[in-house]
């Protein structure tokens, strides 16, 4: 059930319009408006009528995600999805955590190789035998083989409860469909007019819809699916965006030595902040705060 409709009367459409968005607190274009009557000025005064508009809050996009109604779902289902996700988000604050410690080993070698005396001539001495690089492990994960049939009905189950959601936001949005064989996952783009209402702000109502999602297609699969939402290529924009972002603010901070406090951010966005400055030998960057609140700190190294 949407917003109430209010009665709202003024000289004119215009002033009753803009006496609702001061009573409602909102923008003009957050409006449902239904004219009643546009009112008369009357002769000389005499006469005059009000104009009477009806107006209630459009609802958002994340309101009307909440309102969809799933078909039931197991609740083993629901904590699987839970669980791998959580596991997701998990493994973004490790590599988070790991960027930082190779962003703190990497600055202590570059001190120490700046700190380094220029090595003496060999002088036909024996050179010390060099250690042997070692191997690194291949963690590349293990991707579970899925049959063509069982594809198709991962397809299916998105598309049918993809269709139903648009429809109902009477959005008209052209859907395609691909699985990832190398990653494992259900790669859905979106394309049509007006993405950014499904994109929301920094990419949460993005978010939402892949999870939910995400529980209708793990819904008719024996093994965990990954599914991904993408559209108008916002994930890899989204990316090159915030590693502009952090480079443009590591020359701030370099040239002020004053520390700056980036938005909240997802595990995911903070990794890619760290990543982008891990080689920077001027500042330095560390999370804090708490969901959802937590956020990357760029700040000037300490002189040592």
């Amino acid at each position: 059930m949407g917003y109430e409709y209010t009665e709202v009367s003024a000289k004119t459409v215009n002033e009753a319009i803009t006496k609702a968005c001061i009573e409602l607190g909102i923008t003009s274009d957050q409006l449902d408006i239904e004219i009643i009557s546009e009112g008369s000025t009357g002769f000389l005064g005499f006469g005059s009528k009000p104009a009477v508009i009806k107006v209630r809050k459009k609802e958002t996009i994340e309101e009307q995600l909440e309102k969809i109604e799933l078909e039931p779902i197991d609740i083993a289902v629901v904590k699987e999805v839970e669980a791998e996700q959580k596991a997701e988000k998990q493994e973004a604050e490790k590599k988070e955590a790991e960027n930082k410690t190779a962003d703190i080993k990497a600055e202590k070698e570059f001190e120490k190789k700046a700190d380094r005396k220029p090595a003496k001539k060999d002088n036909g001495k024996k050179k010390a035998k060099e250690k042997a690089p070692e191997k690194k492990h291949d963690s590349k994960e293990i991707v579970l083989e899925r049959s063509p049939e069982e594809i198709v009905t991962m397809k299916a189950s998105a598309s049918k409860f993809l269709d139903s959601v648009f429809k109902a936001m009477n959005m008209d949005v052209n859907i395609t469909m691909n699985y990832n064989k190398e990653t494992g996952s259900l790669d859905i783009d979106f394309a049509g007019e007006d993405m950014g209402i499904l994109i929301g702000k920094r990419g949460q109502t993005l978010d939402s819809l892949q999870y939910l999602v995400s529980l209708v297609v793990n819904r008719d699969v024996e093994d965990y699916v990954r599914v991904k939402l993408d559209t108008e290529d916002y994930r890899r924009r989204r990316k090159a965006t915030l590693e502009n972002l952090a480079n443009n603010i590591a020359r701030k901070v370099k040239k002020t030595r004053r520390s700056v406090s980036m938005e909240p951010m997802n595990p995911y966005e903070r990794r890619i902040i760290h990543s982008a400055l891990q080689g920077n030998h001027f500042v330095e960057t560390y999370s804090e705060g708490s969901e959802p609140y937590r956020h990357v700190v760029i700040a000037p190294k300490r002189d040592k």
